[in-house]
């Protein structure tokens, strides 16, 4: 089946088929924190080795002054854990893990709601309900120190599915217009607002 390319609010060219991207593990944050992570971790390991071995293999300070218990061990142990850390939000970025979409079909008459996961066995998961099953969606908005805006499909039987990307919520109107043109073009009720 052929999909016909998106236009700006996600609609395709017929109105019968709504694809919204979701943006996973590869945003600038984490790009961000693994390449300073990656940075900070290889100048405390190359410090550490530096009091270890009086060689400075630091071209912007000398570590050779330190003294290796507990000091330098110490900067060992602290970049080691920043390496580690860095390698695992670079596969994040790589593997793309809570990335996917949503597609809502009316030819198909079908939700899909696909994302990826972390490698394995069960590396996607994917998700199809009938459009029918499909009673309203649900915008649930909470202000405060840890405010929530996300947008819910409620399936006959399956409860609520989340439909937004994970990490720093979407603004106000972003998550109301999103939620009220869904509503629309799946003509079910909008609740929450």
């Amino acid at each position: 089946m052929a999909v016909s390319k998106a236009t700006v609010s996600g609609v395709t060219d017929n109105d019968t088929l709504l694809r919204r991207e979701i943006l996973g593990s590869r945003r600038l944050s984490n790009y961000w924190w693994a390449s300073v992570t990656s940075i900070g971790g290889a100048g405390f390991l190359l410090a550490g080795l530096s009091s270890y071995t009086g060689v400075n293999l630091l071209p912007f300070a000398d570590p050779t002054q330190l003294i290796f218990i507990p000091q330098g061990i110490v900067m060992c142990f602290y970049g080691t854990a920043a390496l580690l850390l860095s390698i695992y939000l670079w596969f994040l970025c790589a593997w793309n893990v809570g990335g996917g979409y949503n597609s809502f079909d009316k030819t198909a008459k079908e939700v899909q709601i696909f994302r990826w996961g972390f490698p394995g066995k069960n590396r996607t998961i994917d998700f199809k309900y009938p459009l029918d099953s499909v009673t309203a969606i649900r915008v649930d908005i909470r202000e405060g120190l840890n405010p929530k805006r996300a947008i819910y499909l409620r399936v006959k039987g399956k409860g609520d599915i989340p439909l937004t990307r994970v990490g720093q919520p979407m603004s106000l109107a972003v998550v109301e217009n999103q939620g009220a043109e869904l509503a629309k073009f799946l003509q079910v009720p909008l609740e929450g607002l």
